[in-house]
This record gives structure tokens, sequence and C-alpha cells, in this order.
């Protein structure tokens, strides 16, 4: 498992026991039948717009309220309470005009939150703090105007703002754990993980992370339609404490997703379910000996490491699941990580079972002359029609460049990976050699990405190409296709390319964090036929260099340019050698 690198004492215990979670907190609010009065306090008593349901007012305005649902909790056996900061930013508190609170809400949230925490803690039974930090109510990945595609209501850039202040706000106040919870659009959680990293650099610390997303219907996808497998290897990057999924389903329904988690994630799992789906008048009718029930399943089949309630639990409910964990022995997971890339819409393994992995590179303006033309045109439909055949001729992923002498490539790339991120079911291999042009496209993709490429060609010092592209794989978690050039030029033999290979695997493993099976070498290059004596052993010296780099690096995946093959032929031969291969 990976472990984060600080808060020992957690992972010490996750491997001990189930950690329990709190339950929800606005169900509890709403048993105090609280009016617009107690929402303004002395606080906020001239403001315009009626505050009532705006619940994180509460830490600030009715601190005695949120405690006493703090203590409930902790007294029911919760291990881990949240914050009372699910709606804790800029963005979410704008629709109240409340932007300058923010700071306060997330500091008082979490300092009320470690009080009870500290008050209930003992050595046998210590307790912790999750900063909360809800998805806001924007979505970064998705228009919310049908007839404009290419709009975006927020950007990743604001969405990382808004988090980081109230990432700033929730460890000054005292949390122990950071929580992304009730994720429905990855690139909204990546913009909010962006965020920690960032302050955790500013500050030199770490906390644990947990990340939790909500699946939102029977269709086992999120409200942005990503599956679960999709879900997990999006956000797999950071190191985090654990992953798992809360909200929108009741535990009988939420359980075939968790055992997607259990089999495929390299963190601790959680689940904090509802207590069932609302009735007509809101209401949430699960009991808690029934919801003990599904738990006691979870752990026969050894799913979960954390437990908890989301929407309509109580501290009734949370009561019955820690009498049934104490009863249940630990059963321990084993881990069946997949490797490749993910779409807003599904993962793609880079090892298909019947066939190769076919990138579509016709969405490319140095390799395709309709997809230059329509980029030129800024015909933005007509490039979406030519990625989507590409789908429909059996593509896996698809290889987006719009690098053009003239053109402004950060401009050209926001469009296009905006609208591919909504219109392709296909995972995208971002391809240029600017690297503010693949941070553009990396920061309109909420699936993994690839990066096509990285190589030596002018070194691997600071101001080098690879040392200022290689920080955006790093941050926003993608896979990168590494090519055999280094200082001296394309790599012509195999144990040139085979050097050249060892020198990118051990750097981008050991450098850069990076796992072998998440590297794509492509050995450059496979031509044929172009009757020229100097690239006549070319082909031959690329098979040798892959059948050495696979024997010596097993888990490391390869990739060719098939149409190098048929360079020197006309066209019409050129498709049908092509073809072959």
């Amino acid at each position: 498992m990976v472990r984060p690198v600080s808060m020992p004492t957690l992972c010490e215990l996750l491997e001990k026991k189930i950690l329990i979670m709190d339950g929800a907190m606005g169900t509890m609010i709403q048993r105090y039948t609280l009016t617009e009065e107690d929402f303004r306090g002395s606080a906020f008593p001239d403001s315009k717009i009626p505050l009532k349901g705006n619940n994180d007012l509460l830490s600030i305005t009715r601190p005695d309220i949120i405690k006493a649902i703090h203590l409930e909790y902790l007294n029911a056996g919760a291990d881990i309470i949240e914050t009372n900061t699910f709606s804790g930013t800029t963005i979410s508190q704008a629709d109240y005009e409340l932007e300058s609170a923010v700071y306060e809400i997330n500091f008082q949230s979490a300092k009320l939150a470690k009080e009870a925490a500290m008050e209930t803690s003992t050595p046998e039974k210590p307790r912790y703090v999750a900063g909360a930090i809800g998805p806001t109510n924007r979505t970064c990945s998705i228009s919310p105007d049908v007839n404009r595609p290419g709009y975006r209501a927020v950007s990743f850039d604001d969405m990382a703002k808004a988090y980081k202040q109230q990432v700033e706000a929730l460890i000054d106040g005292g949390v122990d754990i950071l929580l992304v919870e009730t994720v429905f659009d990855t690139l909204n959680a990546k913009a909010g993980l962006f965020a920690i990293q960032e302050v955790f650099e500013e500050r030199k610390l770490q906390l644990p992370i947990m990340v939790s997303g909500t699946i939102t219907d029977a269709s086992g996808r999120t409200l942005s339609g990503q599956t679960a497998e999709a879900f997990l290897i999006s956000l797999s990057h950071v190191p985090l404490l654990s992953i798992g999924f809360n909200c929108a389903l009741g535990a009988e329904t939420m359980k075939q997703y968790i055992e997607v988690l259990a089999k495929k994630a390299p963190f601790y799992v959680s689940a904090y379910p509802n207590a069932g789906l609302p009735n007509e008048f809101g209401q949430y009718d699960e009991s808690p000996e029934f919801m003990g029930q599904q738990v006691e399943k979870f752990m026969s089949e050894g799913l979960v490491n954390i437990v908890g309630g989301c929407c309509g639990t109580t501290p009734a409910h949370m009561k019955e699941v820690v009498r049934v964990i104490d009863q249940m022995p630990i059963t321990q997971r084993v881990v069946n990580r997949e490797i490749g890339a993910s779409s807003l819409y599904q993962f793609v393994p880079f090892r298909q079972q019947n066939t190769y992995l076919s990138i579509g590179e016709r969405t490319n303006a140095n390799g395709s002359r309709a997809f230059r033309d329509a980029l030129l045109a800024e015909d933005w439909q007509s490039c979406v029609e030519i990625a989507r055949d590409q789908i429909r001729d059996g593509a896996h992923m698809l290889d987006l460049s719009v690098d053009y002498v003239g053109r402004d490539g950060v401009a050209d790339m926001k469009e296009l990976a905006f609208r591919f991120a909504t219109t392709s079911t296909l995972p995208i291999v971002l391809d240029s050699t600017e690297p503010a042009v693949l941070e553009a496209g990396l920061k309109q993709l909420g699936g993994r990405s690839v990066i096509n490429s990285v190589n030596y060609e002018d070194g691997d010092g600071p101001k080098s190409r690879f040392a200022r592209i290689m920080p955006l794989v790093k941050e926003h978690g993608a896979a990168v296709i590494a090519l055999t050039i280094d200082e001296d030029g394309q790599a012509r033999d195999a144990q040139w390319k085979l050097k050249v290979s060892r020198r990118l695997i051990n750097d981008l493993t050991a450098n850069w964090g990076m796992r072998v099976d998440d590297i794509l070498i492509d050995c450059l290059t496979f031509p044929i036929a172009t009757g020229q004596e100097e690239t006549r052993r070319d082909g031959i010296e690329t098979l040798n260099a892959i059948k050495a780099l696979k024997e010596e690096f097993p888990n490391v995946q390869t990739t060719l340019g098939v149409s190098n093959v048929s360079f020197g032929l006309n066209p019409a031969a050129r498709i049908v050698l092509n073809s072959v291969f």
C-alpha cells in the first residue's frame, strides 16, 4: 500500500482495525429547526441574501451546535470527524456573497472539530479531524450551456485558487487529514489535489489525503460520466491515504463500486454511504440495523478500511456500525493494479488482451491535412468529427497536436482539449514540444492523459525541455512517451537505443517518481521502404532494441509509429503497407 509521509500512527491503526468516520452533518443540523437569525448571528446581520441553509456559517454563528454534533459522533465511537466545511470555498460562498468569510469559516470549523476530538481522544482511542473539501457547485469539465460546448463556468486555475484558500485555513485550524469528498468531476478534484500539493510544498509539511467520489445512479458513473476504474486511475498520481465513495447511494447499492476499488486501488479504501435513497419527502429511511448488516458484508469480503455515513445517517447509525465492526476480523486485500490511461468516461489499459494499443493520430496538425485545415479555419466541430471517426475506426487513445507555425498553441489546445474531454470517450495523448501547450491541455482533461513526448535532445539540465515538461507530468499524474533521442541525436542502432532507454527509465523512476509501467518507450523509428542506404537497417535495429528492452524491463511499455514503415512510397502504396502493420 502507498503510505503518506506523515501520520504514521494513522497508517499503523489502519493495519490493525477499521477506522470509523462520523455521519451526516446536515441531517443533524436539521433536527435543531434553526431560523434565519441562527445563520446570521452577530457576524452577518446585514447580509442582503438569505443565509438559512448555508450550514458552514454555523461554525461561526452557532458553534455550540456544531461542537455538540461532533461530540455525539465521537461518543458513538467515531475515530475521524469531518469539519463543517463542505461548501467552504469562495466559489460556493459566492452564492451568498460571503467570499470574504471563507478563511474564518474553515479556520473556526477546524478549531471546533479539533477541540471536540481532543476532549474525547485517549491513548487507546486517538481521534482525528478531517478537513472536508466539497466539490463546489461548479464543474470544470462540462459546459453548463449545451449550445456552447467550448464554454466553461470555472477554470482549473480558478478552482485550484479557491481550494488553496480553503486548505490553508483548514491547516491553520489544526486538521489532521484533508478529505476531498463527494467528487462528481475528477477535474475539480485534480484541481483540489494540485492546490493541496502546492500548499504542502510551500509550508514544507505533509498531511494524509483522503479522496471520496460519488456514483450518482445505477449507471455506475459519476455525474460527469466516469466509471469507478477511470475515477481511480485519474487520481492515483497522488500518494493518498485512501480512496472511496460516499453519498448518492445506500450501502447495498454502493457495494459493487467499492469492490472495484478494493481490487485495484493501491491505497486504503473508504465507504460512507447514505442511509438509502431519499423518499418522496426527502427523508432517508434506512435504519441503523440495516446499515449495520450491509457494512458486515463489506467487512466479511475485506473491501474497506474506513467506514462512515453520509446523508441521512446519525450517531445511532454509526454506533451500530461500531458494534458490527468490533465483532469482525480484519481481512487483508490483494491488490491487482491496472496500468493505463482514462478519459472523462472510461479507463483504457495500456496492454490490451487481444490486440495492440492503437493511438489514433489523425487529430495531429502535423500529420493530418484535414485536421490542420479545420484547425486553421477554427472549425472546431470538424476537428471533433475527425476525432469521432477515429473512435469509430477502433482507436484506443487519441493523439492531439495543435503545434503549427503562426498559431496560438495554448489557445488552440485549451479549445480542443476541452471539447475532446466531453465528446471523446477515449483518453487523450497530448502531443507538443511546448510545455505551456501541454499544461493547457492537462488543465482541461479530467481523466489521465499521456504526454507525448520527452527526450534528451537538449539534455536534461534545468533549462532543458525535459526538465520543463516533467514537473507537469508529475503534478497532473500523466503517463509519458519517451523517445530514444539524446544530445547526439536520434539513436540509430540497438545498443544506442537501449542505452538511451535505460537512461530515461532510471531518470523517470528515480528522479520523478514514475512507475516503470507508466513509461512508454518509443525506440524510433521503423522505416523499411525509403530506398536509402543510411536507413536500410533502421527497422531491424528498432526491433532488436525493443526485444532487448522488454527482456531487461518487462514492465515497461513500448510504442512505435506504424506510418514510418512506409516512408518513401507513394500515397497509394503507403496505405497498403500501413494496413498490413
